[in-house]
This record gives structure tokens, C-alpha cells and sequence, in this order.
């Protein structure tokens, strides 16, 4: 923080004025007035599921609804499995050929996964083996070292489309049919297949016996038909990033050692049967000796995945959102972490109403937050999450990943294009939750992404937000880019628009685009249609170039009786520009340049200190004068930004101070 602000910020606070984050709510300016603080209540917006009506009349979107049925054999960790999958085509296109991901094919040694973690500048910890040889550290992919009974594998067998053999073709992690006759425009049809599957040595989210113990986290394990959608196929290899998927519904029926508790995605359909915490309040479940195996029935609505995973020593635990959803947790039964799990439970409570609230009602009817996988990672109506360590990293993983129910599976961009809408968005208001459940919130919550954003533009290894998610050279760069600079897209945007149209424009987005695949357009255009400004500079600038904000005081000369400022624009990336300028008398006002090519002014973000809307500043123009109307030496500091929720990367240039 810079020094002559941090003083004029130390005399705010003595005249009551408040900082920048107050019971959840976020607001792009350094402080505002006690009687101007409020909550954002925010609409909760009544949902139904097959409402896929579009602001654009000729939007479509396909339609996949899965029957699957499974064995899962424990000792080996292989399983087979039937699917038929009805496949709705309402795009205007015939197709001749479908597309399947076979996610668990990347785990065997040559695997694009496996060759990428060799070639890229700083492979994933989790998926890389440190050994030493002659006193020199190495490093090798734990793919290359698998046995074939610790690979991942799907093998397709009798595909056929309504009934007809129809010819695949195994290419890595995608499988190629040539369909037995065209499925016309609005046309339905039924493909059935079979598969085998093994579940590799967990590596990279799915597997069996992670890190903490958990036996089975069953993520992508079966044959996923890809998304087709305006672009065209989008049958992207698996090499490590996220994913992309159809809406559809699961009907799914898994087979498994009584003795192990499932927890996942969708509703169980026979919970007295199942037992395992499933059951009816004074239902008493129990298994007849001689039974080995019980069958799981799961249905899921509309959603894009199925997840479950499995063990033996789970606890599970339930807690529900009052008006909302019933949430599951499952754990293993270790005591060095009972506790924190208890602790998570009413704060997962908590964690859901402020999405609820300031995003939009989670329209399902449960959520499962499970032990598994090797991190965190989200998944339909669930996450896997590592479940050991402290209490503050159960919570923020927590908090990160069912965030990701609201910006991932309820809107679901496609990931591999539009990485930083799902993570930056997920991030930006998971940190708001964690700061507004906090026993000690923070000023600003959101100073981490911005700290991250500078240090990766000092690297010189910045790269557009449009690069797809598989080609960045270092991903440490491609981490920030998603994260950190996709959570400053919109804070940054509260600085541009004003705070209240930024949060109306995510409640917004929220209730118009949930089920339906949005792109990075459709964001900006709420956010026009909200705030009445144009910004599509704003979008271009930020996420297709590696352009950078650098404002600067560059002169303070006295003109008789008044002060002549210059003002100049280094970067390439224009903003409207906030002033606040101190006098020595204590006195303080704000100035607001509107930047010409927005078309529109945001509200007055300091509403207790006087502002002058001065003319616009045209971008092509690398300089601005404004004149105040005091002598030179009234005056103590002049600031440009005093919220810093402008990204601008050099902020030493932003202030001029008479010390």
C-alpha cells in the first residue's frame, strides 16, 4: 500500500468510514460511509431444468441421456460395464461421425499425458517421481513407470447404433465411430456399447489408493460422447487440463463390495436397501451374510458428468442448507482429522447460502463433498477434495470447489477455450465466501490475484487468455492466467462499471445462462446490457492480448491560482480513471476521467467525498491535463486509484506526494 495513502486511509477510518469488504460484500472502492454500507441481497432465481430457452432464438445444444450398469471387481480394480446413451442432434447439422472420451487411457506409458509431462518447463508435482542419480536429482512421469496392472484403460466393444454395428477407432484417449447412418438435423438415436475398464494407480484426479488412503475416486471412467456445439466437435485429447461435456441425464447402476460406501453425483434411488447413511430416519438396514455385492442406483438430471467414488472406511455425514440442498460429506474414519471434517460441516452450510444468495439458487437437491482425488476438483453435484492437513485448507478447497458448481457445472464453458471464465470466476467469489465467513476478514480478499497477475507479467511469460489450455509452456503461467488474472477480469470490472452493476450483471449472467455452454461474449454482453456501457475493449484487451495498464502522474505545475496535472497513459490497455487528490487541510476530493470509448460513466464510488466528472480521454491521446482549483502548494497527495482494483503494474508512477 502506498504510503500517502495509507495515511489518508488512517484519518477515513477515524471519521468512521469502513473498509472495502463488509459481511460478504465486496465493493471496488477503499471505503465507504457507514450509513451508505448495505448488503447485496441477492434474487434467487426459481429454475427448471428443462427451460433451455436463449436469449438468441437460434441457440441449440445436444442432449445425451446415459443408461449405465457396471461391476466393479475390488481386488483387481478392473470393471465392465454396459452403456446405451440416447443422443438428441438439435444442432442444424447432420453428423456422420461421434466422438467418445476415454479419459483413463492417458495413465500408460507414451500417453500424450505421459509425453507432456516430459516436455513442459515444470510438470505437475503430483504426476512426477524425484530420485537421485550420481548426486544429481532427476526427474521422471510416474505414467512412464506403471505396470500394465496399474495402467488406466477403457476397451470398447459391440458399439452399435440402433442396432447396427457401427465401425470405432481407439485414437489415445478418443474414440472415432463412423456412424451406421447420418443422424439427421432434430433426429434422435440410440448407441449401446460395452466396455472394460481398469482404474489406474492414482496420479491426476482419477485412480485407486491416493495419497490419503481412499481405494476408488471414479473420475471420467467411462466412454464420454463429446460435446458438438456451433464450433463443431470439440474432441480434445486428454492431456491434463479440464474438461468440456454434453447435458444430459444419468441413470446409473453400480456394483460393488457390500462393504464399501459410495458417494458421488445424483440421488440414490434405494437408500434402504443401500444403507450406508442413505437410509430413512429409523430405517434399519441390514445385509444378509451371505450377500457379497449390492447394486448402487443413481439418477442424475441433468448434469454433464458422473462421479462417484468408494471405500471402505468412510464416514458419511449429512447437513442441510435450510430452503436448499441436503449436503453429504464422506471421509475416512482417521482421527487425526475427524474433527476438522465435523468443523467443515456448518461452514459448508454457510459456504452454499452465500453463492445462493450472491450468485444464484443451486437448483439440486444434494451436494457431496468427498475425501478423495489429489487436491480439489469439481464434479456434477459433488468434489473430491484431500480431506488431510489443516483446517484452513479443508475450508478453502471446500470453498473453491463447490464454488465451481455454480461457473463450471451449472453454466459450464468449455474449459479447454475458456479456462479463466470457470477458474478466475470461481476463484473470485469463493475468496469473497472465505473472507465473509472468516473470523478475521481481510481488508481485501482479492489482493492475491492481483499479486499473482503482476508476477506472472514481470515473468515476460504471459500469454492471451485465448491460448488454449493444452498449449501453454509453463504451468505456473497457465495457473495464474485461469486463476488469478480470470478473478481480476471481474473485480477489475466492479472498478470499471461500479461494484453494484458487476454483482446485478453475475446474478444476471447466472440466470440467463445456466445449462447452456455461455462463451466469454455472452459475459460482457450482460455486463453491457447491465451497466449501459460499451466493453468490448475491456474484454479485448484483457483476455486476446497480453496488454498491460500503466497510468502516470507524469507533471504537477502551477498555473496562477490553479494546479495543471498531466496524466499519462504508458500501457496500451486504456481505463476511466478515478483521482483523489488531499489537500493540506485535511480536505479531500475525487475526480473521474470517463474513458470515450465506454460511452458511459459508473456511479460515484466515494458518495460522501465530492467528485468532478471531467471529460473524457480518448485512447489515441497518450496524455491528459485536469486542472484543480487550488494553488500547488495546498495541495498534499494526488492518487490515481485509491481503490487499487485497477491492475495497473506499476503503481510507484500513480501517486504524487509533496514528501
Amino acid at each position: 500500500m502506498l504510503t500517502p495513502l495509507c495515511k489518508w486511509l488512517k484519518k477515513c477510518q477515524k471519521n468512521k468510514f469502513y473498509p472495502i469488504f463488509t459481511n460478504g460484500r465486496f465493493t471496488p472502492s477503499v471505503f465507504i460511509y457507514s450509513c451508505m454500507k448495505k448488503i447485496l441481497l441477492l434474487s434467487i432465481f426459481s429454475i427448471g431444468f428443462g427451460n433451455l430457452s436463449a436469449q438468441n432464438t437460434s441457440y441449440w445444444q445436444q442432449q445425451a441421456d446415459y443408461k449405465m450398469e457396471l461391476s466393479m471387481d475390488v481386488k483387481t480394480y478392473q470393471y465392465k460395464g454396459k452403456q446405451e446413451l440416447v443422443y438428441t442432434n438439435n444442432s442444424p447439422d447432420t453428423l456422420t461421425r461421434v466422438f467418445f472420451h476415454l479419459y483413463n487411457n492417458a495413465f500408460q506409458p507414451g500417453s500424450e499425458m505421459d509425453a507432456r509431462i516430459k516436455s513442459i518447463a515444470d510438470p505437475d508435482k503430483r504426476m512426477i517421481k524425484s530420485f537421485k542419480v550420481a548426486d544429481k536429482e532427476t526427474k521422471e512421469s510416474r505414467i512412464s513407470t506403471l505396470k500394465p496392472n496399474e495402467i488406466g484403460y477403457l476397451k470398447i466393444l459391440n458399439f452399435k447404433q440402433d442396432g447396427i454395428s457401427a465401425n470405432t477407432k481407439t485414437i489415445g484417449t478418443i474414440l472415432e465411430v463412423k456412424l451406421a447412418k447420418p443422424i439427421l438435423p432434430k433426429q434422435k438415436t440410440t448407441f449401446t456399447l460395452d466396455f472394460d475398464g481398469q482404474v489406474p494407480v492414482q496420479i491426476r484426479r482419477s485412480g485407486r489408493n491416493n495419497s490419503e488412503g481412499v481405494e476408488l475416486s471414479m473420475t471420467q471412467w467411462y466412454p464420454k460422447l463429446a460435446e458438438y456445439d456451433f464450433e463443431g466437435w470439440h474432441a480434445d485429447p486428454y492431456i491434463g487440463r479440464e474438461f468440456y461435456g454434453v447435458w444430459g441425464n444419468f441413470d446409473v447402476k453400480i456394483t460393488i463390495d457390500k462393504d464399501y460406501t459410495i458417494g458421488g453425483s445424483g440421488y440414490l434411488q434405494n437408500p434402504n436397501e443401500i444403507g450406508h447413511g442413505y437410509e430413512d430416519k429409523g430405517v434399519t438396514v441390514k445385509h444378509d451374510k451371505k450377500t457379497k455385492n449390492l447394486t448402487w442406483h443413481f439418477l442424475a438430471p441433468n448434469v454433464h458428468d458422473f462421479t462417484w467414488a468408494a471405500d471402505k472406511e468412510y464416514i458419511h455425514d449429512t447437513a442441510q442448507v435450510p430452503g436448499g440442498a441436503k449436503l453429504h460429506f464422506f471421509y475416512k474414519n482417521n482421527p487425526d482429522i475427524l474433527q476438522n471434517w465435523k468443523n467443515l460441516q456448518p461452514k459448508a452450510v454457510q459456504l452454499m447460502e452465500f453463492f445462493n444468495q450472491n450468485v444464484g439458487k443451486y437448483p439440486y437437491e444434494q451436494y457431496s463433498i468427498i475425501q478423495g482425488g489429489d487436491g480439489g476438483m469439481e464434479y456434477a453435484m459433488c468434489t473430491l477434495i484431500s480431506g488431510n492437513g489443516s483446517f484452513a485448507g479443508l475450508f478453502g478447497v471446500t470453498a473453491h470447489e463447490m464454488a465451481h458448481s455454480w461457473f463450471q457445472f451449472l453454466l459450464a464453458t468449455n474449459e479447454s477455450k475458456h479456462y479463466w471464465m470457470d477458474e478466475g470466476f470461481t476463484s473470485f467469489i469463493s475468496d469473497l465466501a472465505e473472507n465473509a465467513l472468516a473470523e478475521k476478514p481481510s481488508e481485501n480478499p482479492l489482493q492475491g490475484s492481483y499479486n499473482g497477475y503482476y508476477f506472472m507479467v514481470n515473468s515476460g511469460k504471459e500469454l492471451p487468455q485465448t491460448t488454449h489450455a493444452d498449449r501453454h509452456d509453463v504451468n505456473q503461467v497457465y495457473s495464474i492466467s485461469a486463476y488469478s488474472k480470470g478473478s481480476v477480469f471481474l473485480s477489475q470490472l466492479g472498478y470499471v462499471i461500479g461494484n453494484e452493476n458487476l454483482m446485478k450483471t453475475l446474478r444476471r449472467y447466472y440466470a440467463e445462462f445456466m445449462f447452456k455452454h455461455p462463451t466469454p461474449n455472452d459475459f460482457i454482453r450482460v455486463a453491457e446490457k447491465v451497466s449501459g456501457a460499451e466493453l468490448d475493449w475491456y474484454l479485448t484487451d484483457w483476455t486476446q492480448t497480453t496488454n498491460t495498464i500503466d497510468y502516470s502522474i507524469k507533471e504537477v505545475k502551477e498555473s496562477g491560482a490553479n494546479t495543471t496535472v498531466t496524466l499519462e497513459r504508458i500501457g496500451r490497455m486504456p481505463m476511466p480513471i478515478d483521482i483523489l487528490v488531499e489537500y493540506n487541510d485535511g480536505t479531500v476530493e475525487t475526480f473521474y476521467i470517463p474513458l470515450r470509448m465506454m460511452f458511459a460513466q459508473k456511479e460515484n464510488p466515494y458518495p460522501q467525498i465530492k467528485r468532478t466528472v471531467l471529460a473524457d480521454w480518448a485512447w489515441a491521446f497518450p496524455t491528459y491535463e485536469l486542472t484543480i482549483n487550488k494553488n500547488k502548494s495546498d495541495i498534499k497527495t494526488i492518487l490515481i486509484d485509491p481503490s487499487q482494483m485497477m491492475a495497473d503494474v506499476k503503481q510507484e508512477n500513480n501517486v504524487y506526494s509533496t514528501k
